[in-house]
């Protein structure tokens, strides 16, 4: 197993549910981490539990749907850890809507924030990856990037685009030791799936957890340089 301390970690959407578990995760492990968000009283509140744990912790605040602010927000961010090794493109947005009953705003923007935000991260730090000749990216997708259902053509069409971006990108960047996975929770009991009312909080034997994403997460980057995880859903034990 790879001993991950020292590394340099940036997260998206680090602020709470999957992201903040992740990062939490990561701190145990002996990374320094950068998370990125909106809200800078969230950020805030999570770097210092992640500097509680030992570790050097900064926060960012940009829409990652805006490639100008990535582009200052990554650069001040690799400029303050001094290098980056594992970017995890967690951030994201999702609503309910039948197909013409959504706004094309709103439709747009869940497209915008999801495919364009992901790209738009990934290209700013991946010349970093690749000067160095060695990193890890973590797309996070969902089982609605496999399989579409009614309601959240929107949501599924980004993810099935994360999905599609991902795998070019891992079979583009192999040839320089970066390895590139996609992962697809099903339903987890995070933040944005409680607000969208699709999971409780107090579900905690039956709806995967946000610390079970972190965990696969890190078990990945454990694995040898030779190795590398691809693709993987997550699914809970309970129907």
């Amino acid at each position: 197993m790879k001993n991950l301390k020292g590394k340099k970690a940036i997260i998206t959407g680090g602020g709470r549910g999957l992201g903040k578990a992740t990062a939490i995760a990561f701190a145990k492990e002996g990374i320094d981490i950068a998370i990125t968000g909106r809200n800078e009283a969230v950020l805030k509140e999570t770097v210092s539990e992640l500097e509680a744990i030992g570790i050097n912790a900064i926060y960012s605040v940009f829409d990652i749907g805006n490639y100008e602010d990535v582009k200052k927000g990554i650069k001040s961010i690799v400029n303050s850890l001094g290098a980056v090794d594992i970017l995890v493109n967690n951030a994201g947005i999702a609503a309910f809507g039948s197909f013409n009953e959504m706004e094309v705003g709103q439709w747009s923007q869940i497209i915008q924030t999801n495919v364009m935000g992901m790209y738009y991260v990934t290209k700013e730090v991946l010349p970093h990856l690749i000067s160095q000749n060695e990193g890890d990216i973590i797309n996070v997708s969902s089982t609605a990037g496999l399989n579409g259902n009614a309601n959240i053509s929107a949501y599924s069409a980004s993810k099935f685009a994360v999905i599609g971006m991902s795998q070019s990108l891992m079979k583009e960047v192999r040839k320089n030791n970066i390895r590139v996975c996609t992962l697809t929770p099903s339903t987890i009991a995070s933040d944005m799936s409680i607000e969208l009312g699709i999971a409780k909080k107090d579900s905690q034997d039956t709806v995967l957890q946000p610390e079970d994403f972190a965990e696969l997460i890190v078990a990945g980057l454990k694995l040898p340089r030779r190795a590398m995880l691809a693709n993987a859903s997550l699914w809970s034990t309970n129907p």
